[in-house]
């Protein structure tokens, strides 16, 4: 039978605390709150998460970084300039 490698899509917590940067003992704690903050819930069934919905939740943290598509691109300077004009008026007294 030929050998091949498998990339997972889902993976065990211990995966997705090392995409984190965390060890599985700190992803555990910050699960429950990362979870109400959109973070993808693991599979109800197997328990493994989603590593493609882990990388778009981490990028939707940052959207004036990303396009839709989750990738380095093109920022509509009007959106920069609202944003900046936006937090001005937040600084005035």
């Amino acid at each position: 039978m030929p050998r091949f490698h498998v990339i997972p899509g889902d993976v065990p917590r211990e995966y997705a605390a090392r995409r984190l940067g965390l060890s599985l003992e700190d992803f555990d704690k910050a699960l429950p709150n990362l979870i109400v903050r959109g973070f993808p819930k693991p599979d109800p069934d197997t328990g493994n998460i989603d590593l493609e919905a882990i990388d778009a939740w981490r990028r939707r943290r940052h959207p004036h970084l990303f396009t839709a598509g989750g990738e380095f691109g093109p920022i509509d300077a009007s959106t920069v300039a609202k944003d900046r004009i936006e937090a001005m008026r937040q600084r005035k007294p």
